[in-house]
């Protein structure tokens, strides 16, 4: 979809940009500009500039340590030992179900001889937190002026 400025329109944003461009020449870096909220003013526009919060994120790491309990499963040496044990016994002779009295046999010795107990043992590990900063900053500025009557405000990055 094509747009048709007009010359009223065109003219319009001409008068704002030579407003614009002449208000921040004249005022250049001097402390005026550097003022929050500030409004200029000399009867034919006036500029504000204006200003957001923003928050600064800042990592940073900490080692965190809990007690976390165990629960002493012997499970999985149980496995173990039966897999060892059917591999034995499908080796062992001409026993009929060899594998299996292997996988039985293997079993029982894993649970046995397994060192896992239950109790509380300590874990540590390293997170990412961040530190907050709340800054002010610039966001843009609005000049406002008024052409044959009607108020126009325009928005603009200095």
């Amino acid at each position: 979809m094509k747009h048709f400025y007009t010359g009223l329109d065109i003219l319009i944003f001409i008068l704002g940009l030579v407003i614009v461009i002449s208000s921040t020449s004249a005022y250049g870096e001097t402390s005026f500009s550097k003022q929050k909220n500030l409004i200029a003013s000399n009867g034919l526009h006036t500029i504000k500039d204006h200003y957001k919060m923003v928050i600064k994120q800042t990592p940073y790491s900490v080692e965190i340590c809990r007690d976390v309990t165990t629960s002493g499963d012997k499970t999985g040496d149980t496995i173990l030992g039966a897999i060892i044990g059917g591999a034995i016994g499908n080796n062992v002779g001409d026993v009929e179900n060899g594998g299996a009295l292997g996988a039985v046999i293997g079993g029982m010795l894993g649970h046995a001889n397994s060192d896992a107990t239950s109790g509380t043992k300590r874990v540590c590990s390293i997170e990412t937190r961040y530190k907050e900063e709340t800054q002010e900053v610039y966001s843009h500025s609005t000049v406002i002026f008024l052409h044959e009557g009607k108020t126009y405000s325009l928005r603009f990055q200095k």
